[in-house]
């Protein structure tokens, strides 16, 4: 192909088109660190608040009915403790129906006394406290 210029100097109009098109195509290039400042990290996009499923508190013997166990409401409301909670304590689980009182320490379950001696369990022994699945 022949390419000749025009008497006045300037440029036939192949490359006019073509230079238009190269700085058509260095205005469409984006900066990717931008463009990488726009996507939000991988933990953003799966926000999940990791709610308690169990707690270790202290297991007090008490005067409570052997079906029930009294318990914060702060407590219950952080395990998801509504109707029934377990308790696993000593390699032994033990399902009551949940109390919610006020007056129970955050850290603490109140239980029977007579149930957990039976058991061979003592007052202020470490537990597992968790809501009753099924």
């Amino acid at each position: 192909m022949f390419l000749s210029r025009t008497p006045e100097g300037s440029m036939p109009e192949e490359e006019k088109k073509e230079e238009v098109k190269e700085q058509e195509q260095q205005k469409k290039k984006v900066d990717i660190k931008a463009l990488v400042k726009l996507v939000p990290p991988a933990s953003a996009l799966k926000q999940r608040t990791s709610k308690a499923r169990e707690k270790r508190i202290r297991l007090r013997l008490k005067d409570v009915k052997p079906t029930q166990a009294k318990i914060n409401p702060n407590l219950a409301e952080q395990l998801g403790i509504t109707d029934k909670l377990e308790i696993a304590v000593s390699g032994k689980k033990f399902v009551f129906e949940a109390v919610k009182d006020s007056s129970v320490p955050e850290n603490e379950v109140h239980v029977n006394e007579e149930l957990m001696r039976e058991n061979g369990i003592s007052d202020n022994t470490i537990a597992t406290v968790r809501a009753h699945r099924g």
